[in-house]
């Protein structure tokens, strides 16, 4: 077995940080934004969902459904915002042996999702056509929509939302890693991470 390097480690660290920190993001439009004005922009949308009386849906296949569980009972429980995710195991194997899994999240936001709701879709590929239908079904509910997502330059969903984060790496750990971050400091920061002294213990 490898034996896991200092240095090897510290490379490791450092190219997700750079990761994070140069993370792309565009409009509707496919203008650039900074990263800054991007998260204030899903931070401000998730907030004025909740207050409307919305919700913020999560979506996500593998991994990234790993980490929109998690967005949802985060955002929910710590930040008191209305959220949840579409992951329940018999919901998934129903629409998927009924209507095809490219439809399992489609479906539960056309049953589910009012004008006004947030869609934050992450996807590592940008391609899965799941992900892609989720989106369109979310517009279609003329939902707002933030989308994470890796890989290709081109993926399908970077073009998509109304706000865009896309990540440049090849690798699903820093991709998947960087969405989470960038998704639950949005959250963090409104809570108030920065502004308080640092623990000492």
């Amino acid at each position: 077995m490898k034996p896991v390097l200092r240095e090897q480690l510290t490379r490791y660290v450092a190219t997700l940080a750079d990761a994070i920190d140069h993370a792309e993001v565009t409009d509707a439009t496919g203008a650039a934004m900074s990263l800054e004005r991007g998260c204030e922009w899903v931070r401000r949308a998730a907030y004025e969902a909740h207050d409307s009386g919305h919700k913020i849906m999560f979506v996500g296949n593998g991994g990234s459904a790993g980490i929109a569980s998690h967005l949802a009972i985060d955002y929910s429980k710590n930040g008191g915002l209305r959220s949840l995710s579409f992951n329940d195991p018999s919901a998934l194997t129903c629409l998927a042996n009924d209507l095809g899994y490219e439809k399992v999240f489609a479906k539960q936001i056309e049953l589910h999702a009012r004008p006004g709701d947030l869609l934050v879709a992450i996807s590592s590929s940008g391609r899965s056509p799941n992900i892609l239908a989720a989106v369109a079904a979310a517009k279609a509910r003329e939902c707002r929509i933030a989308t994470y997502s890796g890989f290709s330059r081109e993926n399908d969903l970077r073009f998509l939302g109304d706000v865009n984060f896309y990540v440049s790496a090849q690798e699903y750990g820093f991709v998947e890693i960087a969405h989470l971050t960038l998704c639950h400091a949005v959250l963090d920061m409104h809570m108030g991470w920065g502004d308080r002294p640092a623990c000492t213990q």
